[in-house]
């Protein structure tokens, strides 16, 4: 089913507000499942029956992929690694194969990330076009806050590892101030930042040249664009009515009455295979099957005349009346009849395409073909 990417800066609350999406969604679900009194009737004779969408949501923590793949700093980097980039690479990949795997014509899939570069949202647009299924993005927006939330995630961090190596003789001083970071970033949680309950933020922190790198790269989405529309946008301000404002949007776009139907690339579209194969492979079956049969059809001194099948087995049909070749006083070869094909097949090239695919093109390619060739050999006779 849809796939809704969300974006913005790092620490901007992306991950709150993603974790409000998968709960309004789920509660969107549930409430779509509850039965009428005919339903009823219906679940009743059916012992199972599945539900029409399932939710999934694909994040850095559900991947277990840590932040320090995004530090591009020398300093911080391995010396195996292949590239400056290389974990942000593998990283990237992991999620587009979580989210490959995921999405279907049942699941609605939320992936929170930074989804910063807008080359990696067209790739996860086209992933969900090639499954005829929505995409939206969703954009948080934080501004300056974002960085004094990324700030007090490194102290709280710093005043840890102070703790952790003075032991029991600071551990009581070090609670009191982790509480008292607790309690300030609750405070931030309750606008839907960073925490909706109050709870104490345990998500670990961007190093400061990370976080201003990330910042520096991130490309704003545009709504005029294909891959970023529709586009929805929640702030730090926003209250609890206007979130849900913004989620009642973006559920009527994924999964209302009026959603967009999506189709697929036609270039990806496979054939038919009662068609028989594209216009190129025909002509060089038909062509090759009369060839063949003129071959075994005509007599040791030369001449007169081979009858041919309208229709090929291969491709089916009813048929009609044969196919009548004339062939020269002299026998002819198999050197002379490629050559004749390989010509007639030059000159029909351009039938590449066209519409007209299947046991009617079969049967118009090789009457076109003993036409070809009737005209070839009086020439030469």
């Amino acid at each position: 089913m849809p796939l809704i990417t969300i974006t913005g800066l790092p620490t901007s609350g992306k991950t709150t507000r993603a974790q409000q999406l998968h709960a309004y969604l789920a509660s969107r679900i549930a409430a779509s499942q509850t039965p009428s009194q005919e339903q009823e009737q219906q679940q009743q004779q059916q012992k199972q029956q599945q539900p029409p969408y399932r939710l999934h949501l694909i994040s850095d923590t559900t991947l277990s992929i840590p932040r320090t793949v995004y530090d591009l700093s020398p300093a911080q980097l391995p010396a195996h690694v292949r590239s400056a980039n290389a974990s942000e690479k593998d990283a990237r990949a992991a999620a587009y194969a979580a989210v490959k795997r995921a999405l279907s014509p049942r699941d609605i899939v939320v992936l929170d990330g930074l989804n910063y570069i807008k080359g990696w949202r067209y790739q996860l647009y086209c992933e969900a076009k090639n499954m005829a299924t929505p995409s939206c993005v969703l954009q948080v927006g934080a501004g300056q806050r974002a960085k004094g939330v990324n700030e007090r995630r490194l102290e709280r961090r710093r005043v840890r590892g102070e703790g952790a190596m003075e032991g029991g003789k600071g551990g009581e001083n070090n609670a009191e101030k982790e509480g008292e970071n607790g309690e300030r970033e609750g405070e931030n949680g309750e606008k839907g930042v960073e925490d909706d309950n109050g709870s104490v933020d345990d998500e670990e922190p961007y190093e400061p040249a990370s976080w201003e790198n990330l910042v520096f790269r991130y490309e704003e989405p545009n709504p005029m664009a294909r891959w970023d529309s529709p586009l929805f946008t929640l702030i730090w301000e926003d209250d609890e009515a206007q979130t849900k404002e913004v989620f009642d949007k973006i559920w009527e776009a994924i999964a209302g009455e009026n959603r967009k139907v999506v189709k697929p690339n036609q270039s990806t579209v496979q054939r038919d295979k009662d068609h028989g194969g594209d216009y190129l492979y025909l002509l060089e079956r038909e062509t090759q099957d009369i060839v063949k049969k003129i071959l075994e059809r005509q007599s040791d001194e030369g001449g007169g005349e081979v009858s041919l099948p309208r229709v090929n087995n291969a491709s089916g049909g009813k048929g009609g009346d044969d196919l009548v070749v004339e062939l020269p006083i002299k026998k002819v070869g198999l050197p002379q009849l490629q050559r004749y094909r390989r010509a007639f097949v030059a000159l029909n090239r351009g039938g590449i395409g066209l519409e007209a695919v299947g046991k009617v093109a079969a049967e118009r390619l090789r009457a076109s073909f003993v036409g070809y060739l009737n005209d070839a050999f009086e020439k030469d006779g």
